[in-house]
């Protein structure tokens, strides 16, 4: 029976190759600026190249493909994540910190294998594991560790690491059927401490160290978040592999790497006892200068049938060895304990630290985190502390014991704010000083924060300059900010007139501000720029946003309950309030969300079930081309609800609100008269 191909115009055909060669240009560049970090065009190119191609693909919406760089977040919040199989078992490696330990690791090796093995010695990577799994070149699969036999299938979110491949390159090594790859999720050192700075001008709690923070993102509910925090991807090592075979393990590095992937930096090899020792001070030594966390190296045979021969026990490969660093930890004393008022009114205890140097960082401040965790750990003043640094902003702390003597009463924290007097209140396992911004603690961070750069942009208005404000009376609530005046400014140490009339200018010069910087410049519980964006495009106006309910809310993509509802109170707290229309009286004008255009333009749409003529980010990408603005939720707000088969409780919502429902007939016909196609136009 002969076969039949579907037809392709010329037009589309055009499309279709134009496409497709702007998908790898757009990889190509990724791979120079996120594995060989070597970029060969500016931002602004790069930006203009991914705007192209999402220009091209909404007009062609049936050439969307999943490995489209377009597509690395796709999707709603899940509410889980599903346990999957791994194709081989990420057992851990046996580890050492010991030399002596490793001579009788390598005798045994020679006794086996003879005496010409030869090592692959490579950092230890301290971050989370990972397994990822490519099918004829694409990914499908992203799981993390879990057990070492299955783990928890986080694919949305691995997509978004902008070092991981979509799709393998095949240019150099053949792509194989199927493989799956072991590799190790990190976050750069920089950009972990980024994330602890926005964590914590949110008074939320920092992760502990690079590892944790790793961890944590890639197990995000909502892969856009993933997508916002600094993930990097290290392949290591093939689980499993059809389709190509490999005799050495440099032989596997270069093929990862001929792949697209990032794999370990100064990776060497080596025969003798005396090479893996070298090797091991020498990367202790470089240790803090890599700008990710190691915590040793590995030792592993490169004679990949050898490891087949030599196996593995029941928990470790036998012909591997990690042989790691002394941890980073010094004694000292704890010398006072200190209660820090964060910008939204939480009370931090810090343990305040005889200096000591761990690591060859100076270490004199360290995060007791909230009132249980302080009783939990039982640190007190006077007492003896392990202090533990692995690339931590604010390191660890623990007791040590026999070392205390007679100790002091338990430290008690204050009913009172330090900042202002005004009484605390619980908020979850924190306390808190409502007193939003009238306490001089939180001013302070307040107008740090109001003037960052992703907030109202003030150059020039740090945290000196805002701890002078506030403590000479010059600002006693944001609004005093746009009345300074230069002379005023000329009283404070460090101003004279040239710099004063600089600062008034670019205060000035703020006045006139995006939505979306307003929303973030005002420090509402759980609102970054992200959300910000999400609720000047939902809403398009201040005003609107002031007097939403928490359903209306709700409706806001990434915004759950609980945050939808701490929004609600901060626009309803009087003091807010006071702030918010001073603001205004002071000049400050803030612009409406820019106007989206086309036949749906200002209309909400929501789809449920599934729709026989199109995928769902396909039906969404159709809409948004239309000007709507797609929701994942049903409201009062919401003009259009398309219906598809098996409707869930959205349909039900769309009803109980009278919102029009449309069949999936309705939606092409529509699409057909505003002259767009979709599949089955």
């Amino acid at each position: 029976m002969p076969t039949t191909r579907k037809r392709t115009t010329p037009a589309r055909g055009g499309a279709a190759a134009g496409i497709e060669a702007l998908r790898e240009e757009i990889r190509r560049h990724d791979y120079f600026y996120y594995v060989l970090d070597r970029p060969r065009i500016s931002d602004a190119a790069y930006d203009k190249l991914t705007a192209r191609l999402a220009r091209l693909e909404a007009e062609h919406p049936e050439l969307v493909t999943p490995d489209s760089p377009t597509q690395r977040v796709s999707g709603a919040p899940s509410g889980r994540f599903a346990k999957v199989r791994h194709a081989a078992a990420m057992i851990s490696l046996e580890s050492t910190r010991e030399l002596d330990d490793v001579r009788r690791f390598d005798q045994r090796i020679r006794a086996a294998m003879g005496p010409r093995t030869r090592y692959v010695l490579e950092p230890k990577l301290d971050g989370a594991s990972l397994e990822l799994v490519y099918e004829r070149g694409r990914l499908v699969r992203g799981v993390t560790r879990g057990n070492g036999t299955e783990g928890e299938d986080v694919t949305p979110n691995v997509r978004t690491i902008r070092n991981v491949p979509l799709r393998l390159h095949h240019d150099t090594v053949p792509v194989p059927r199927r493989v799956a790859i072991r590799g190790e999720v990190m976050m750069p050192i920089d950009g972990f401490e980024a994330l602890n700075r926005r964590l914590g001008e949110h008074d939320e709690e920092p992760f502990a160290n690079p590892r944790n923070a790793a961890a944590g993102s890639l197990r995000q509910l909502d892969p856009r978040i993933t997508l916002e925090r600094p993930l990097e991807v290290i392949a290591y090592e093939i689980l499993d592999v059809d389709g190509a075979s490999f005799d050495t393990d440099t032989g596997v590095l270069d093929a990862l790497r001929a792949w697209g992937l990032a794999t370990p930096d100064r990776t060497v090899t080596g025969a003798t006892v005396d090479d893996i020792r070298r090797y091991h001070e020498d990367m202790a030594r470089r240790r803090d200068r890599l700008g990710y966390e190691i915590d040793g190296v590995v030792i592993k045979i490169d004679d990949v049938p050898l490891r087949r021969r030599l196996g593995s026990t029941g928990h470790h490969p036998r012909w591997a060895l990690a042989y790691k660093f002394e941890p980073r930890v010094e004694v000292t004393r704890v010398e006072d304990i200190a209660v820090q008022v964060g910008r939204t009114g939480v009370l931090t205890p810090v343990a305040l630290l005889r200096p000591v140097d761990v690591g060859g960082v100076t270490v004199s401040r360290a995060t007791l985190h909230n009132p249980s965790e302080l009783k939990r750990r039982d640190i007190r003043v006077g007492d003896m502390v392990r202090v533990h640094r692995a690339g931590d902003v604010i390191p660890e702390v623990e007791r040590v014991p026999g070392r205390n003597g007679r100790r002091r009463a338990p430290f008690r924290m204050p009913t009172r704010c330090p900042g202002c007097g005004t009484p605390v209140e619980p908020r979850g396992p924190m306390l808190a000083c409502p007193n939003t911004f009238g306490c001089p603690a939180q001013l302070k961070r307040s107008l740090v924060h109001f003037a960052s750069e992703q907030a109202m942009d003030i150059e020039g208005l740090g945290e000196e300059t805002a701890n002078a404000l506030v403590d000479h009376g010059l600002v006693r609530s944001l609004p005093d900010l746009f009345a300074l005046t230069p002379s005023a400014l000329c009283t404070l140490e460090g101003f004279g007139e040239k710099s004063a009339n600089a600062l008034v200018e670019r205060i000035r010069a703020r006045r006139a501000v995006e939505l979306h910087r307003f929303l973030t410049a005002l420090g509402i519980p759980g609102v970054g720029p992200a959300v910000a964006r999400d609720l000047a495009g939902q809403f398009g106006s201040l005003a609107a946003i002031r007097d939403a309910s928490e359903a209306e809310l709700r409706e806001t993509p990434r915004l759950g309950a609980t945050r939808a509802a701490d929004i609600r109170a901060f626009f309803r707290a009087p003091h807010n309030r006071r702030v918010i229309d001073g603001l205004l009286r002071a000049g400050v004008r803030v612009g409406a969300a820019r106007a989206r255009t086309g036949p749906w333009a200002g209309r909400r749409i929501v789809f449920t079930g599934s729709l026989r003529g199109y995928a769902r980010a396909e039906a969404r990408a159709l809409a948004e081309s239309l000007g709507a603005s797609v929701g994942e939720s049903v409201g009062r707000t919401t003009d259009i609800v398309v219906v598809g088969e098996d409707p869930g409780e959205k349909l039900e919502a769309a009803r109980r609100y009278n919102v029009p429902q449309w069949t999936e007939r309705q939606f092409t016909a529509f699409l057909k008269r505003a002259g767009v196609r979709g599949k089955r136009g």
